[in-house]
This record gives C-alpha cells, structure tokens and sequence, in this order.
C-alpha cells in the first residue's frame, strides 16, 4: 500500500513539472540582443525618440533597417557598425552629432543603401570620414553646420546618386571633381541654401546634362555674373527641373549687402548691358540626331584629347559601358564609341558621354539628341497619275458644259414644252432675277441723249459700283457714283433719294435728266 502512494506521488510530480515546461514554452520572448526599450520586429530595430545619449551595445545581427533618430546621441564608437551585416539603411537624423571621425562606418555593411544624418551638428567633413560607405546610393546631410568639405571628402562613394547639403554654411563647392566623387551615377546634388558665392561658370557647364537637370543653386548669394546670368537663363529655357522649378528662388547680390539681392529671372534690366557672346562659348551644344526606326546608329565621344576611360549614359539613365547595355541593344565598342544596330523608339533621347584621361585637362562630357521617326511609305505613283487625269478630265467636262449648254430655264419662254436651249431663243423672261438686276445696274451709264453724237461717249462715262458692305433699307443694295463724275454737266446726274434716307445713295436708282 505505501509503494502504490509513492508510485502515484512521483507520478503527479511528473506530470506537473511537464505542463510547467509546456506553458513556458508558450510564453513570449525578448528577442535575441534587442536593447532595452527598442523595438524590434522581423528585420527591423527602431529605437527612435528614446532620449539615448550612447549607441545600444548590443544590436541584433537581423537588423536590416535600424533607426536611431530623434535622440540625444553626440558621439558614434569606431566599429560598432561590425555586427550588423544585413544593414540595409540606418537612421541617425535629428541627434547632436558634431563630428564623424576616421573609422565610425569602416566595418558597415556592404549592403547599405541609406544614411541619414540630416539635422545634426556637423561642423565638417574629413577625407576618412565616410570610409566603408562603398555601396551607399543616397546620403542626406541637409541642416547641419557645414562650413568645410575635404577635396576628398567623398572619394569613396563610387555609387552615390543622391547627395543632400542643403541648408548648410558651404562658401564654396568644387564642380570640377566634385570632391571626389564620380559624376557618372550622381543624379541629385542638392546645395540650395547655402553661403556660395563663387561659382566657377565653365566648370557648371561642363557637368553632363542629366546632373544639371539636378543641381539645386537656389537660395544662395550667387554674383550678379553675366556668364552665370546667361547660363542659367539657358537651362531654364531648356525646361531643367532644378532651375524651372524653383526660378523665383534664384537670387544674386548685386553689392557686397545682402539687402542688394535681386531675382535672376525677375529682374532682367540688371543684366540689360550683358553681351551674350560671352555665353556662346561655355556649353557644346548637344548635337541633333535623326534616325528612323530599323536603321543602324554609331556615336562618337569626340574629347580635346585621347581619353583613357569612356563611359555613356542612356536616355534611361543606365550606365553603358563595355560590353553594352543589358538587353543587348546597345553596344560599347574597344574605341569607346556606341553602336545600335537596329534603332527602336526606346532610343530616343539624350546619349551623354563621359570621358576621362590623364591627358584631359577635365572630364569631359559630350551630348547627342537622339529622334527617332517612323519610315514614310512611298507614294504610288499611278495613284497619282490616274487621279490627275480623272480630275483634268472632269474639269474639261464642266468647261464644255458651261460653253455649249447654258442652263434650260432662260428658254422656257420661247419653248414652253421642252427644255432644250435653242440660239433662235432671244428673249429673256420678263421679270428678270435680282442679280441680272444688279447686273444691269452696275453697266456703263451715258448722261449723253442718243439724239447728241457731237460728244464723246468716252468723255461722259460714269462709273456706277457697288460698295461692299453697306446695305440699304428694305434689304436693298446701296449704289454709289464714284468720285470721277462728269465735269463738263455735273447736273446732268442726279440721284433719286430713297424715302427713308435723303443722305444716302441713290437707293432706288438713277434718273437721267
């Protein structure tokens, strides 16, 4: 009896230690390494608003989007970026950085696309500061206090296309390397409402066309230069989006007072004594192409000088570089021209070239306006020739008909029963249509009895017309007497004035006296 209790004891500690562990199995967990207070989810860690004054030390390697914005952070540890190898976009805006330094983003993931540092306290940007940042595409650096860029400061962002320095304290930019970054994937540059003063106007008008349609000046003390006036005024009648859309935002300082502004295109008269010859010389214009559809294509990079690396941009945007593009349509031959074998209306276009070399004095860029037309069909010549002929024939009927058949109802008084037209028919109806009627009055008229023969009837013509445009009453047409009329008897003629009118012309007709 005493082993059955102690089998059955033992056996109701077992199955109590078992559901123990079956419903902490079904207990929520803290995911693996997430800081206190963040939020993590799936692939993202969000630790936005949480008044942090460090980075976490420890992060989760599954983060792919992590966001640290909207704290007090004013300082990042070199490396702390190792763990996170998915970090595809990282969030630092609105913190109280002051300062990067060599190493911070070294051991970033070379899958991150994003970096936010907009809205921060940086005074500076050094060579090494942005080291490791290889793939990134889009940097925002917008309302900080950049005062200073490094030559180099962006040497390393190979694939950046989206570059934000508004709102900053820059004087100053380099457009002819654009401090080392490559022009040939950068799409947005934004410096718009900055201190820059100095602009180098040949250096802005050798960027390639698709960085022009992206660069923001706007909201900068710019010069009043009659260079950099007639070069803007281009791009902004060339419809660019980065002057037409914000053209009132466009100012220059006529003094050295910042109250001297004055908007570029608003103020015109500023400008009245700028000679457009200094203009001329500072953009290649692009060259117009015409090709119809199916034909073959071959551009040439004409440069100053033998380039040793040449690359093309698409219409699409789409880097071309050898061995052409990736659906195979273009090709980029070993001379660094581009060839299409069969043009399509995808095609159609702006082909920019992008050269380089150390015997170039500058990277140089080359443009070329690509239309694309559909082939016109051929016309068919016996179309042509028959429906001439058809027309000359008809027109010859329509001429033998109005000679030798005039219209039947003229002789319907002399033959009541037919309406065949006889030249014996001499007689026409009595009361005659109203244009006869206009017809007979507009005649030759003679002030001349017949009984006088002793004048010349050429001396005594008078010429009766009529005056377009003016109507008399009842609908009837006004004649006049023109201003020729007879010298020798001017009462010989006198007009019968209507009853409605006394000042008019002779509205019912004229009476020989």
């Amino acid at each position: 009896m005493a082993r059955l209790v102690l089998q059955s004891t033992l056996l109701c500690l077992l199955r109590v230690t078992l559901g123990t562990q079956d419903s902490d199995s079904f207990l929520p967990r803290e995911p693996h390494n997430c800081p206190h207070k963040c939020v993590c989810a799936a692939d993202l860690l969000d630790c936005a608003g949480l008044g942090l004054r460090e980075v976490p030390v420890t992060l989760p390697a599954a983060a792919a989007d992590l966001d640290l914005s909207h704290n007090g952070l004013q300082r990042l540890p070199p490396g702390w970026l190792a763990p996170l190898s998915r970090l595809r976009a990282l969030h630092l805006n609105h913190n109280e950085l002051e300062a990067l330094g060599r190493g911070v983003f070294t051991n970033a993931s070379a899958g991150l696309r994003l970096l936010d540092l907009s809205s921060n306290a940086l005074r500076a940007l050094g060579r090494h500061d942005l080291d490791g940042l290889g793939a990134l595409e889009t940097l925002f650096l917008f309302n900080n206090h950049l005062a200073h860029l490094d030559e180099r400061a962006f040497h390393h962002l190979g694939t950046l296309s989206r570059l934000y320095l508004g709102c900053n304290e820059l004087s100053s930019f380099s457009f002819n390397h654009l401090h080392g970054l490559g022009a040939a994937h950068l799409r947005i540059l934004d410096l718009s409402s900055n201190h820059i003063e100095r602009t180098p106007v040949p250096d802005l008008a050798a960027l390639p066309a698709f960085l022009k349609n992206g660069l923001y000046l706007h909201n900068n003390p710019l010069p009043c230069d009659c260079r950099l006036y007639h070069l803007l005024r281009r791009w902004h009648q060339r419809g660019l989006s980065a002057v037409s859309d914000f053209a009132r935002q466009y100012t220059c300082q006529a003094f050295k007072v910042p109250a001297s502004r004055v908007r570029f295109f608003a103020h015109s008269r500023v400008f009245e004594n700028c000679s457009v010859a200094l203009a001329q010389d500072l953009e290649r214009p692009e060259e117009q192409l015409h090709v119809q559809v199916g034909r073959s294509l071959r551009l040439h990079c004409n440069t100053s000088a033998p380039a040793l690396r040449v690359a093309w941009v698409s219409p699409q945007h789409e880097l071309l570089v050898a061995p052409g593009s990736r659906n195979g349509s273009i090709a980029v031959l070993a001379d660094g021209s581009l060839a299409i074998r069969s043009v399509q209306p995808w095609h159609e276009g702006v082909f920019v070239c992008l050269a380089t070399g150390p015997r170039l004095p500058h990277n140089q860029t080359h443009e070329y306006n690509v239309s694309v037309a559909f082939p016109h069909p051929e016309p068919n010549a016996f179309n042509t020739g028959f429906t001439t002929l058809l027309g000359c024939a008809v027109g010859l009927t329509l001429v033998l008909l109005y000679l030798f058949a005039p219209p039947c109802p003229g002789c319907r008084r002399c033959y009541l029963r037919t309406c065949r037209c006889c030249h014996r028919c001499r007689r026409w109806p009595q009361t005659p249509s109203p244009l006869r009627e206009l017809s007979a009055q507009s005649s030759v008229l003679s002030t001349t009895p017949p009984d006088a023969p002793s004048r010349k009837a050429s001396v005594h013509k008078h010429v009766v017309f009529l005056e377009p445009g003016r109507r008399g009453f009842n609908g009837r047409v006004q004649l006049a007497v023109a201003e020729d009329f007879d010298l020798y008897n001017p009462s010989g003629l006198r007009l019968k004035a209507g009853s409605e009118s006394t000042s008019s012309t002779a509205s019912e007709g004229l009476v020989m006296t």
